[in-house]
């Protein structure tokens, strides 16, 4: 169990902001995803083995319980044979008393360090979410950087295509289309006026007639 934890691609102890800064200048948001994606795929095992381990202790736990209530039920039949003196029943019991004092033993000592690597993996496994946790935050952090960046970027492109040679031909642009139209419309008005003359002219001579 420890040795597999250990062989994990990632240290819980590692510092990733150190991590981070070598390789964020290639692309941080893809490396930081595929990582956490990693190291969420490796926690998600851990805490199958966890479950796992906590199986064997129950069962270690179990035969415990069992081994314990085993000698005390052989330790009482021994001591009825002695009392009735049946020197078979003596032996046998005698052997049993002996067999279950030494499992007792063993699962005793079995079960102490379960619970000791059980803890000590338990609280691993709290390091890593809590660890997970952090590099989530880092992704927050790493895309509304990435995210600002662009939209400056964006902004200045923007900016940068209206300078002030853009804007001065915009400008000379509009001022030639205003005086064109306003060349149109004073021509319209001395068309006018000049029809005018001449339908007035036309009156004019139809009522000397």
């Amino acid at each position: 169990m420890m040795g597999l934890l250990k062989r994990f691609k990632y240290t819980i102890e590692a510092d990733l902001h150190e991590m981070f800064d070598k390789k964020e200048r290639k692309n941080p948001i893809a490396m930081l995803n595929q990582y956490i994606r990693e190291a969420e795929k490796q926690t998600e095992q851990t805490g199958k083995l966890l479950t796992r381990q906590a199986q064997l202790k129950e069962q270690l736990e179990k035969e415990l319980k069992e081994t314990t209530e085993m000698l005390e039920k052989r330790s009482n039949q021994l001591q009825l044979a002695q009392a009735n003196g049946e020197e078979d029943l003596i032996l046998f019991a005698t052997q049993e008393v002996e067999a279950y004092k030494t499992r007792q033993v063993t699962l005793a000592t079995s079960l102490e360090k379960a619970d000791e690597e059980f803890i000590s993996l338990e609280r691993k496994f709290e390091t890593m979410k809590h660890k997970i946790k952090d590099m989530k935050v880092r992704q927050l952090q790493l895309m509304g950087k990435e995210n600002v960046t662009r939209a400056h970027h964006k902004m200045d492109n923007v900016l940068k295509s209206n300078d002030e040679m853009d804007f001065n031909e915009l400008s000379s642009y509009i001022d030639n289309l205003a005086n064109n139209i306003e060349k149109d419309y004073e021509r319209t008005q001395l068309e006018a006026r000049l029809a005018q003359l001449e339908k007035t002219k036309a009156l004019e001579m139809t009522e000397q007639k």
